[in-house]
């Protein structure tokens, strides 16, 4: 008697989110089967590896890995260019920190300007975080999709609360927005319906239901993502369907288990192999529950990221 493997039916599909444009283009989401699932249904392309780049040298990242970046650090153009060559980002999510009146002084003109300058000098896909005030990110991410209007660059980040401004721009500029919620499955899908009947088309919007590190509340974020991928794939739901992002580089270097030194903790064995390891889990656990696009930071954790999302979907 042949054994045969059940399988799921699913009635719907996570829309397919274009980045980038012409040689640039890589599509996110359009998979038809849960994660990793690909002998249940289509899984078209594979997660997004984006690789952290900042307009500013970081002051706080660990020594270890700010090394990868030294040479570049002060030049984001250079900065983001070896991410891609080097170490093979698929794309580069940009941080705008200097808009912060407490980080810097550059304008929203400035801001667009640099912005503009690092999407043309890559050839890869671009997400845009601007690390500042809610009314301040509105008026600078405005003018950055003004000034790259029609290339499909990512801009992060609309709430609930202060979505109209930058969703009017995405329209009218033709970019893509990021829906950001605070991991509550009915608030994400609530900003979807508003960013829609605004007149955001739903392939333009990528879901951030926020994230953490391991050891940090990633089961909150493994529940929350995985009852929104059930929602769209077996229930069909429309506004549950935008590819998910995570912007969990900025949650897993922050913590102290990839900061504190061997002689503190001599038990955690060597630091930057315990950086790569944290970061490495972390990312995996969120693309096991749904995640499209990933942010990292490590070239040893992209590499074997990398290498475990091949052997995944052979």
């Amino acid at each position: 008697m042949n054994f045969q493997i059940p399988k799921e039916l699913y009635t719907g599909k996570i829309n397919s989110l274009k980045l980038g444009n012409e040689k640039s283009e890589i599509i996110a989401g359009g998979e038809s089967a849960l994660p990793f699932y690909n002998f249940e249904g289509e899984i078209p392309g594979k997660p997004v590896i984006a690789i952290d780049v900042f307009d500013a040298k970081p002051q706080n990242w660990p020594d270890y890995l700010l090394d990868y970046f030294n040479d570049v650090a002060e030049d984001p153009v250079l900065w983001a260019k070896k991410c891609i060559e080097k170490f093979n980002a698929d794309a580069i999510c940009f941080h705008l920190t200097k808009i912060n009146p407490d980080a810097g002084t550059m304008t929203a003109d400035e801001a667009a300007d640099i912005v503009k300058n690092v999407r043309e000098a890559i050839g890869k896909p671009l997400i845009v975080y601007a690390e500042a005030p809610l009314e301040i990110v509105a008026e600078v991410m405005k003018k950055v999709s003004e000034k790259n209007a029609g290339s499909n660059i990512l801009l992060g980040w609309v709430e609930e609360n202060n979505y109209k401004t930058l969703a009017a721009s995405a329209i009218g500029y033709k970019n893509n927005l990021i829906a950001l919620s605070p991991l509550d499955v009915n608030i994400a899908k609530q900003l979807n319906i508003l960013l829609t009947q605004l007149g955001l088309p739903a392939n333009k919007i990528a879901m951030d239901p926020s994230s953490s590190g391991l050891g940090y509340g990633i089961e909150y974020c493994f529940s929350a993502m995985e009852r929104l991928k059930i929602a769209a794939l077996l229930q069909d739901d429309k506004m549950t369907q935008m590819p998910i992002i995570n912007n969990i580089a900025e949650e897993v270097w922050k913590v102290k288990e990839v900061r504190e030194s061997e002689e503190v903790y001599p038990d955690w064995g060597n630091l930057e192999e315990r950086g790569i390891n944290w970061e490495t889990i972390s990312v995996m656990c969120l693309l096991i529950s749904g995640s499209n696009i990933v942010t990292m930071r490590h070239p040893k954790a992209v590499k074997l990221v990398k290498e475990i999302i091949s052997d995944l979907l052979q």
